[in-house]
């Protein structure tokens, strides 16, 4: 919930349902609101929130942007990506940005200073990673990531957790350094749920935004009930 531009509450639900809702809207003073999903929104949730809220948006690629979008096909972009990017231009404008966003999937986005979204690349994330190596293999356990990681693995297990581990900070690493020689003073951006596992281990300055793909709901919520 934000109050203007300032976050004032954010939560995490393992189920969250209509009924979790109505708590909600009857606890706080609520006015306008946006519905993201990277599925199809439920008719209920629709319906609820377009008769609770004065003025209430579904983001798709139907919706006004603050930012210009050049990807070919706008109807296939996850609305993570294109959130993630409007808020990374809403903090760091008239700069290039690069947004690398560290969740099931690892995306990297580029927002010229113009306010041009290019479009970017997806690769898989961390824990698709090691669950891929686990699943596609007749021996290779499943492991997960841990706090200190080798640079060369010396079991199987360790060698599983630096190859995944280190191959992703080598690939964020490598695109920064890409992205770089095109834009010199590019804003790198690092959001995702394992945002801050990575930070300490890019050798790039960046800057960790949890919150990113919020803020620029926010915005794009703001900016269409601006332009009403």
């Amino acid at each position: 919930m934000y109050d203007r531009k300032e976050m004032l509450i954010s939560a995490v639900y393992e189920k969250f349902g209509v009924s979790e809702l109505f708590p909600i809207l009857e606890q706080y003073p609520l006015e306008n609101g946006i519905l993201s999903s990277v599925a199809t929104p439920a008719d209920e949730w629709v319906e609820v929130l377009g008769a609770r809220l004065k003025y209430f948006l579904v983001l798709d690629c139907r919706v006004k942007l603050p930012v210009e979008v050049r990807y070919l096909t706008p109807e296939t972009l996850g609305n993570d990506r294109i959130a993630a990017a409007v808020g990374a231009n809403f903090l760091q404008p008239d700069k290039d940005v690069l947004i690398i966003d560290a969740g099931t999937a690892i995306t990297y986005e580029i927002v010229e200073a113009s306010g041009a979204y290019l479009g970017g690349n997806i690769s898989p994330g961390m824990t698709m990673r090691f669950r891929a190596l686990h699943r596609y293999t007749e021996k290779l356990p499943l492991v997960g990531a841990q706090e200190w990681i080798p640079w060369m693995g010396t079991t199987t297990e360790t060698a599983i957790q630096a190859g995944v581990v280190n191959g992703i900070v080598y690939e964020m690493d490598g695109y920064i350094h890409e992205v770089r020689k095109k834009y010199p003073d590019v804003f790198v951006f690092l959001t995702g749920g394992h945002s801050f596992y990575f930070e300490r281990r890019l050798k790039n300055s960046i800057f960790a935004a949890i919150n990113l793909v919020l803020v620029g709901l926010n915005r794009i919520l703001e900016y269409n009930v601006e332009k009403q």
